[in-house]
């Protein structure tokens, strides 16, 4: 997967910045520092192609995912995550996702699917990745969700049920609600700046 992978410093956790649709891996680059400029870096651009646009998986309509798709992609990025730790010398058992909207969902669909994949998460405006599944344990891992009350492509119910099926699989979820759309704010980005230093640091 194209990539790229900035080292820091040495206990430091590592962020996998997952970006959203349209988006590449130089997106959410800044976004990482504002988090912690002492981690280390992993950020990845997406393997599916919509209409020129890179996304994590495919979807059949808006909000309307290719279950198959997402399940295949979502292995390739576990797998992903594994060569990396092994190809640049990282703790695997130290890496936060930080995803926006696709990369978000992406980054859940992990957690749906994985025990132990990752420390914990930063979710800008995501959806439930899959419904009726049997998600893994998540004790002790910490989520934040930072969800657009006018969000018309994610709505409020369902970050509120994102955050129920998490916290039913062990998670401790913090959500923070911003009175806007879709967009990724910089209020959202401090909020989950503050979470990550309390809680995942």
């Amino acid at each position: 997967m194209k990539h790229i992978f900035r080292e820091g410093k040495p206990d430091a956790p590592v962020l996998l910045l997952l970006h959203g649709t349209g988006g590449t891996e130089e997106d959410l680059i800044e976004v990482a520092k504002l988090i912690d400029d002492d981690a280390s870096v992993l950020s990845v651009r997406g393997n599916v192609s919509e209409n020129g646009m890179p996304r994590f998986f495919r979807r059949l309509a808006e909000g309307v995912f290719d279950e198959e798709d997402l399940i295949h992609r979502t292995k390739e990025l576990y797998d992903f995550i594994d060569e990396s730790a092994e190809q640049y010398g990282f703790d695997r058992s130290n890496v936060i996702a930080v995803g926006y909207s696709n990369g978000a969902n992406i980054a859940a669909s992990l957690m749906f699917h994985y025990e132990g994949v990752l420390k914990g998460a930063l979710l800008h405006h995501p959806m439930v990745p899959r419904k009726g599944v049997e998600l893994p344990s998540l004790n002790g891992q910490h989520v934040f969700i930072g969800a657009g009350a006018n969000d018309p492509i994610c709505p409020a119910q369902e970050t509120e049920e994102l955050s129920r099926l998490l916290e039913q699989a062990g998670a401790h979820v913090h959500i923070q609600w911003e009175h806007n759309g879709h967009q990724l704010t910089i209020d959202e980005v401090q909020g989950a700046a503050a979470y990550y230093e309390q809680h995942l640091k």
